[in-house]
């Protein structure tokens, strides 16, 4: 093999291996939902039962939070750009959410319909 034929074959692994990491970030069952510019994108998403939702901070510099208060629970701690937070919904229904420490200022909030 020569020098061309080497740095070939090297990119073509190089680009295999990338692709693979990019697809294999989130398993099939999970969904994304970006933050950004004090938004949820998408703000209303409907899923199946067993389906984990994926909240990613995509913000330069500001911190979130995911709290279901109608579920009991407390709010969440914080998380920064490039962090991400997951919850999986097994029942039916709909869950109504907030970024708590922006929801009065930015009006941020959403909306997961789990159905069948």
């Amino acid at each position: 093999m020569n020098s061309r034929e080497l740095a070939v074959a090297i990119l073509a692994l190089s680009i295999s291996l990338q692709v693979s990491a990019e697809t294999s970030a989130a398993p099939e069952n999970v969904v994304v939902i970006e933050i950004r510019d004090y938004q949820f994108m998408p703000a209303e998403l409907t899923i199946a039962p067993g389906t984990t939702v994926r909240w990613e901070n995509h913000e330069r510099r500001q911190y979130h939070n995911v709290y279901f208060e109608q579920l009991g629970d407390e709010p969440r701690d914080y998380f920064w750009p490039g962090e991400y937070r997951e919850r999986t919904f097994d029942e039916v229904g709909t869950f109504e959410y907030i970024c708590e420490p922006h929801n009065s200022s930015h009006a941020m909030r959403g909306v997961i319909h789990v159905k069948e």
